[in-house]
């Protein structure tokens, strides 16, 4: 990509873009037949987005290009009732990203994961984990990164990325 990317964390007045920037996140196998708009709604991927900035552990860092917002990474952590997909414990945030479809495959999620996981460590966060589907082609990124898978169901991975790795990139 010859553009200038610049990864910034979001901003107050941003906030609601977390809700358009949700449905980007969720993966599909058969983009031609992608799930409804309104399934970030359902309650178990809401907790992803809802009432983003109001969370001690809310960090989200956008990727802008051409003054537009091209994706974004964010952790959020969960208490036992009320959990993400890739719910580890209470000290172990989850963390999601998107972009949007124009935006992938030019190695900007890659520079956007190693600043969050840069700025996970600066605020001492022991490690992260996050939910993939089975068949989802970013699952190779999270393990060049050095997640590791620790669980998986039916649909899905649960991963885990040690922050404590000196050998992390």
């Amino acid at each position: 990509m010859s553009e200038k990317i610049i990864i910034r964390k979001i901003l107050p007045e941003e906030y609601s873009f977390m809700e358009e920037i949700m449905c980007e996140a969720i993966y599909h196998p058969d983009p031609k037949n992608s799930y409804p708009k309104d399934i970030i709604y359902l309650p178990q991927i809401r907790v992803y987005w809802d009432n983003w900035g109001e969370g001690n552990d809310d960090h989200c860092l956008v990727a802008i290009i051409k003054n537009r917002i091209a994706g974004a990474v964010w952790i959020r952590s969960f208490q036992e009732e009320l959990k993400g997909y890739g719910y580890i414990d209470g000290q172990t945030p989850e963390i999601s990203i998107a972009l949007f479809e124009e935006f992938r495959g030019k190695g900007i999620g890659t520079v956007m994961m190693k600043k969050m996981v840069a700025l996970m460590k600066s605020q001492n966060y022991a490690q992260v984990s996050l939910s993939i589907s089975k068949g989802n082609p970013a699952i190779h990124l999270y393990e060049r990164l050095g997640f590791r898978t620790i669980d998986e169901n039916e649909e899905d991975y649960i991963m885990l990325l040690k922050l404590t790795y000196p050998d992390f990139q």
